[in-house]
Formats: structure tokens, C-alpha cells, sequence
């Protein structure tokens, strides 16, 4: 057997017009104006929350990130001297173990 969840209680101030146009709307739905509340706050949270934390993309987009991943470019001369700067500055400050993203042996950039 589930135990119940617990419950809060959220209170608002709201004019009354705004109060008037609540229980219409909830009425027409068959639900109190707490259920209605609660489902109508809900739903726009849930809209918020994917917005903000997944990213959409069109059909094209995605191709062109496949593309990408499947397709990588080689670094560019600029890049190739950026990571040897890096690995030199590792091996001056005495990390001895390897910076990440470091080659293996006899692999070239």
C-alpha cells in the first residue's frame, strides 16, 4: 500500500474579475476552481520546464548535427598549435599523468 503524498497549500490574492472569469472556466470543465488551478498551473510548468531545459530542433538541423558527428573536419593549423601550447603548459606545471583529450602515442593530429 502507498503512503499518501503529502500535500501544500499555495494561497493568492486575485481580483475579482479575474476570481469571476477562474470559476466560469472551471465550471465548464466539470472541476472545482482549486482542481482547475491546480491542473491549469501544472500544465504551464510543465510547458516552462521543457522550454527551458530541451532543446528543439527542425528535421534540417538535426541533419546538419548528424552530418557534423559522422563528417568531423580535420583541426585546423590553429587549433593543432592551440593543443601543443596546452600540452606543453601540462608538462611545465608537472602533470605527469596526461592532460585529458591528450593522443595516444604515435597518434598525429
Amino acid at each position: 500500500m502507498n503512503a499518501p503524498e503529502s500535500s501544500d497549500r499555495i494561497t493568492n490574492r486575485i481580483p475579482q474579475s479575474i476570481t469571476l472569469k477562474i470559476q466560469e472556466a472551471a465550471e465548464l470543465t466539470g472541476s472545482t476552481v482549486n482542481q482547475f488551478m491546480v491542473q491549469a498551473s501544472l500544465e504551464k510548468a510543465e510547458k516552462i520546464i521543457d522550454r527551458e531545459k530541451f532543446i528543439q530542433f527542425s528535421e534540417n538541423d538535426a541533419a546538419v548535427i548528424i552530418n557534423l558527428l559522422d563528417n568531423r573536419s580535420k583541426p585546423n593549423a590553429a587549433l593543432v598549435r592551440a593543443f601543443e601550447r596546452f600540452q606543453q603548459r601540462e608538462i611545465e606545471n608537472g602533470n605527469q599523468s596526461g592532460p585529458a583529450g591528450e593522443l595516444p602515442p604515435g597518434q598525429k593530429v
